[in-house]
């Protein structure tokens, strides 16, 4: 019998008994579903977990600050010192050690450190659109290698020479924009007030609508690009001696994007040893990643669980097949068909069950995906935007059929290695 025989048989046999195979199916399916949907779900909050990570920084950078000791209270504590150093970081109840020129440059020549950008502090009143109500503003810049999700328009040009600004989703109405897009291009007025108590007021083109998301409030910030940035800080800066304007309250230090853990970790504590500390991207989102991946391996386990039971499905519906043909094989084998032939045959019926039911478990799986994706999206996740919570990769969907057709394949082997040891003679004369 030539291959392509040998392949049509095999489908066709496939449904000899119906309602044997049908509920073979319907078991690698559940499995199939299950492995599809859960891997869908890594897939997608993983992806929501990279564009997080770009969010909060880039992967070959660590934010550097100085930790005022005792800053982090704990119920019972007593009062922390006061510390004239101390600069608030936005987290209530912490504060840091404001970083200096000279720190910065204590941190420029740790071995290690390709380069530092530190991190200014900047305080407006307020921004307005036009003759309209004028709102608090939280404002920040990207460093390179950052960015954030963006609902309309395009992030700051950090080198342009004009000022820039993308601002928060949640500000678009209240300033008195129609939609998103409608605030692209227009200009808004930021107000900040000097050391000397008069108050200035900067205009700058809106390029960009932000939206906030889970691991980086940028989404929340009002950005600015460097222009701007450095306009606003010198104006707030009026009157201080240059000795007290120049206080950071962090830097970003870039290292060798090569950098093995155990060079990073050096990093790290050559940092300490000068009074620093370094958190990189991977530390402030790794327990998060941890978490999810170990979520999400369970739950494939309980899928793999119910792919190992559809195995014995497959087993015990060739055995029965191979016990109804017997006389049949027997037949075959009379008739010049080896044993590779016949094991081939009962193995590709159980490849043929394996496709079967995986390809209908993972099309299912792709449509119900969707869908609840779509529904939790606009509901209860709704406030986390730019998450898919079930997205599929095509290399994964592939990789779970041909899994399971594997798997159908082996458990095909003992019904099918009966099946070529049966002796013709012997087969013939069973009834």
């Amino acid at each position: 019998m030539k291959t392509a025989d040998l392949i049509t048989t095999a489908g066709a046999n496939t449904f000899r008994s119906k309602t044997r195979s049908i509920l073979t199916i319907l078991a690698i399916f559940v499995g199939a579903f299950t492995l599809t949907l859960t891997s869908g779900l890594g897939t997608g909050i993983n992806q929501y977990i990279d564009d997080t990570v770009s969010a909060v920084g880039a992967s070959d950078a660590m934010t550097v600050t100085k930790v005022q000791e005792g800053s982090e209270r704990t119920p019972g504590s007593g009062p922390v010192e006061y510390d004239p150093d101390a600069v608030s970081t936005g987290i209530p109840g912490q504060t840091v050690i404001a970083l200096t020129p000279d720190d910065v440059t204590t941190i420029e020549g740790i071995d290690g450190v390709l380069d530092v950008q530190a991190a200014r502090a900047i305080s407006p009143d307020y921004i307005v659109f036009g003759d309209g109500t004028p709102y608090v503003a939280q404002v920040g810049s990207l460093v390179p290698g950052q960015t954030t999700l963006l609902t309309a328009g395009a992030e700051p040009d950090a080198d342009a020479a004009d000022y820039e600004v993308a601002i928060p989703l949640t500000y678009v109405e209240p300033l008195g924009f129609d939609s998103a897009d409608a605030a692209i291009g227009e200009t808004v007025d930021i107000a900040i007030t000097d050391a000397m108590r008069e108050q200035h007021v900067v205009s700058a083109e809106v390029v960009g609508v932000t939206e906030e998301t889970l691991a980086s409030p940028l989404g929340a910030s009002i950005l600015l690009n460097d222009a701007l940035a450095d306009t606003l800080f010198e104006t707030q800066s009026t009157g201080i001696p240059a000795d007290e304007a120049d206080r950071y309250t962090s830097a970003t230090v870039w290292f060798d994007p090569d950098a093995t853990d155990e060079e990073i970790d050096a990093l790290q504590d050559a940092l300490t040893d000068e009074g620093f500390t370094g958190t990189t991207v991977a530390d402030q989102l790794g327990t998060i990643t941890s978490v999810i991946d170990g979520i999400v391996l369970v739950l494939n386990g309980f899928a793999i669980i119910a792919l190992l039971a559809a195995s014995f499905g497959i087993v015990n519906t060739l055995l029965m097949s191979v016990q109804e043909r017997t006389r049949e094989i027997g037949l075959m084998k009379a008739m010049g068909m080896g044993s590779g032939r016949v094991f081939s045959l009962f193995s590709l019926e159980a490849v043929f069950l394996g496709f079967l039911g995986s390809a209908i478990g993972v099309g299912i799986a792709m449509i119900a995906g969707r869908a609840i994706s779509t529904a939790v999206s606009s509901g209860l996740l709704s406030d986390l935007a730019g998450l898919t919570l079930i997205a599929f990769d095509p290399v994964s969907v592939v990789t779970i059929i041909l899994t399971v057709m594997v798997i159908a394949f082996l458990a095909g082997t003992i019904p099918a290695g009966r099946a070529a040891k049966a002796d013709p003679v012997e087969s013939l004369r069973y009834e």
